[in-house]
């Protein structure tokens, strides 16, 4: 597993637009119907990832408008809660994953939420590229930090490790401190 320092892993240094997959109406990541979309790349590469195909940057196809004209319209129907961005890494995709989360918020305002899995830690996001710190400040619910393979515990909610947090972003940008996530079941044994 690897650990960057603050702003030495850029997307534009890396990302070379690409998609891994686009799921829609999924029910695993995150609360709700959701639509997914994993972006391709990433230089955590964590033992026991399991999505280790993608962390190639070329992994898949280009995010082009038409998958984003496709996952804007599979959002507008009312069942569906928001959309979900995981990887890969979102977070060194940011020229993708921006471009869609400013259209959501554009189109639906605050009707859908945005989920994110990353690698990076929510203190190390605080301390990254602007493009990063603009990509955040869309996200609702946040799932932080590197999967660790000797804290792995299948029984967590929507992480695979221990370590990993749901964070509320807005709340915990407003409060200056981490805010788990209100309807994170296992809140109590492991954040208090």
């Amino acid at each position: 597993m690897k650990n960057p320092k603050p702003k030495e892993w850029t997307s534009k240094d890396y990302s070379q637009g690409y998609v891994a997959d686009y799921k829609p109406f999924m029910f695993v990541d995150g609360e709700g119907v959701r639509c997914s979309i994993y972006v391709s790349g990433c230089l955590f590469a964590c033992k026991g990832c399991f999505n280790r195909a993608i962390q190639n940057f070329k992994y898949g196809t280009p995010y082009t408008k038409e998958l984003e004209d496709k996952i804007i319209d599979d959002l507008s129907h009312d069942y569906v809660q928001g959309l979900t961005l995981l990887g890969g890494e979102p977070f060194l995709n940011t020229e993708v994953c921006l471009s869609l989360v400013r259209r959501v918020r554009r189109e639906f305002g605050d009707t859908k939420d945005i989920w994110s899995w990353t690698g990076y830690t929510y203190e190390e996001l605080l301390e990254e590229t602007d493009d990063k710190l603009e990509l955040l400040n869309y996200i609702d619910v946040l799932v932080d930090g590197r999967f660790e393979l000797e804290k792995r515990d299948l029984t967590l909610q929507f992480r695979g490790s221990s370590n990993q947090r749901i964070i509320d972003v807005p709340q915990s940008l407003v409060e200056s401190n981490v805010v788990i996530w209100e309807k994170c079941l296992d809140k109590e044994a492991y954040f208090r």
